[in-house]
């Protein structure tokens, strides 16, 4: 074993950091290739006036899908796909940056959505409510908004439902994101935390923790999560729990990494445009319907999505809303595998739209990635 241990070259420093310069050059060549190809692609288009006009989401999915599939490692599939986006969204802002609208204030996991779905090079734009959201893309004063839909524990997020009863605004994407809950201030360790300041619902999601690390510490909620880590930038003795954006944004440190008490917690948001999307490959399709004012008995929502079923359509998600048009009158938003102008969609839909008082595609868009 010895004499074989000297056959073996040392690993020479030098000539690896070399390899790995010369590699990083051709990286930020290609890039610059890249980058210029975009331009080129603005050229094609003509004058559309807007980065908006220059945006295919459906497009972007199949290059992010095809990046999973290329990927051999050693780098995570959500690593590549991260650096990818960012690549992506810097090469668009060349033309002029998008305008994201989504539920504020800065520092909330929504943000964080935007940031995953998006890349950094967007300019992204807070709001106070879902409604203001949907209300400044609806008039173009952003591109596109993010809203949450439903998270996985707590249930459909019933505001962002109501809204697609008015708004005339298409569902054009949708991001997954894990709830990593961090504990996050300007302290230099644990014994030196007085209260922690968050949201209900984040408090809730991390109680085991807090109760075996922190059991003695005032627990504070708050409005939203960015309030939180405000109060602890602003107060002495005062920590937040919230996402990294938080941290980000209120100059705060991370103390404790990941404290929730589910790891599995998660929370789906639609991104909403002007327009609906041409197929990417592999879609999901959204619509709001309700049965006929002269359906009734047994078995009504069963005959009303038969249709479905007939042509083999897989139906992933369905939430009733009071339709708001009279009491005890209810529309279903329907989540279903495929995109509406494939045919058997089309088909199913169509029957559906037969058989219904209502009938709404609010979209048709890629599944979530990563």
């Amino acid at each position: 074993m010895a004499g074989k241990g000297k056959d073996i070259e040392p690993l020479d420093l030098t000539k690896i950091r070399q390899r790995i310069n010369e590699v990083d050059e051709r990286i930020q060549a290609l890039i610059s290739e890249r980058a210029t190809i975009a331009q080129m692609v603005g050229v094609a288009k003509g004058d559309l006036g807007s980065a908006v006009d220059y945006y295919r989401p459906e497009r972007e999915a199949e290059v992010l899908r095809g990046v999973v599939e290329r990927n051999k490692g050693p780098m995570r599939d959500d690593e590549m796909l991260r650096l990818f986006r960012e690549i992506m969204s810097a090469c668009l802002a060349q033309q002029e940056p998008l305008k994201i609208g989504f539920l504020g204030p800065e520092g909330t996991f929504t943000q964080t959505a935007v940031f995953k779905h998006f890349g950094h090079s967007v300019r992204a734009l807070p709001f106070h409510t879902i409604d203001e959201v949907f209300q400044e893309v609806e008039c173009g004063a952003a591109d596109f908004g993010v809203v949450p839909i439903e998270n996985s524990t707590e249930g459909a997020v019933n505001n962002t439902l109501d809204m697609f009863l008015t708004s005339p605004l298409k569902i054009s994407g949708e991001i997954e994101l894990k709830i990593e809950q961090h504990l996050m201030g300007s302290m230099p360790g644990l014994e030196n935390i007085e209260r922690i300041c968050a949201h209900e619902q984040s408090l809730a999601q991390c109680r085991g923790w807090l109760r075996e690390y922190l059991p003695h510490v005032e627990l504070i909620g708050m409005s939203s999560n960015a309030a939180g880590a405000r109060r602890a930038r602003d107060e002495d003795g005062t920590a937040a729990i919230g996402p990294e954006v938080a941290a980000d944004v209120y100059e705060l440190k991370i103390l404790v990494n990941n404290i929730e008490d589910r790891p599995d917690n998660a929370t789906r948001f639609l991104v909403v445009g002007r327009n609906l999307l041409a197929a990417s490959g592999d879609d999901k399709t959204t619509i709001l319907v309700s049965t006929s004012d002269t359906a009734g008995g047994a078995g009504v929502l069963h005959h009303l999505l038969q249709p479905l079923a007939d042509q083999g359509v897989n139906m992933t998600r369905i939430e009733s809303r009071p339709s708001q048009r009279k009491k005890w009158d209810y529309v279903f938003f329907i989540d279903i595998v495929g995109h509406a102008e494939e045919s058997a969609v089309a088909d199913a839909l169509a029957n559906l739209e037969k058989n219904s008082s209502l009938f709404r595609v609010l979209g048709a868009y890629p599944k979530a990635i990563g």
